[in-house]
């Protein structure tokens, strides 16, 4: 009876340990670094969409500007067309500028995030690790007491064999000792 509640009480224990050591906690967080590390990632890449978008048209405008003719007629391209020209190119190369550098922004999003998917992986596989430890453990034990409860049953049965065994010959003699007093008792009850 002992035993059974030893057993009992690993299987509960065991149970509230790996309830316990679950990854649930870990789990909502890590959702909502995903979310946030998706969101951020998102954000930046609307912003190099959009950069990208100004350049288009930027590189629009400055194809018109190579084909406006302001000068004599029409003919010919003035100071002013030439450098409203260089500037449009020049807000070009800066709009590249900026789209190199969010770009690297977002490639450093990118790696971060799955240097951190990485690290959670690692962090999953020493848990289940562990689980799988621990579980190994506490199955051996398992196995230990149910030897442990098969040898005490084994006990229980050959002791109370023996039990039987003494009352058969408890028994016997008082029967044995019973008839070997039978005529005294016999003769006691008839003088009465």
């Amino acid at each position: 009876m002992q035993i059974n509640i030893r057993v009992s009480a690993l299987k509960f224990i065991s149970l509230i340990m790996l309830w316990g050591l679950s990854p649930v906690d870990l789990s909502a967080q890590n959702v909502q670094e995903t979310n946030l590390d998706s969101l951020t990632f998102e954000a930046q890449r609307e912003r190099v969409n959009k950069l990208l978008e100004d350049r288009s048209q930027r590189f629009g405008e400055y194809d018109q500007s190579l084909e406006k003719k302001t000068g004599v007629f029409g003919l010919f391209k003035t100071k002013a067309d030439m450098q409203k020209s260089i500037d449009i190119l020049r807000k070009i190369v800066l709009n590249d500028n900026n789209i190199f550098l969010e770009t690297r922004k977002l490639l450093d999003l990118k790696d971060a995030q799955s240097e951190r998917i990485q690290r959670l992986a690692n962090e999953y596989d020493q848990q289940v690790s562990a689980y799988m430890k621990t579980i190994t453990k506490l199955q051996n034990e398992n196995d230990k007491l149910r030897a442990e409860i098969d040898l005490l049953e084994d006990e229980d049965r050959g002791s109370g064999i023996q039990l039987y065994l003494a009352i058969l010959v408890i028994l016997g003699l008082i029967l044995l000792l019973f008839r070997l007093n039978w005529d005294r008792i016999k003769k006691k009850l008839t003088k009465k």
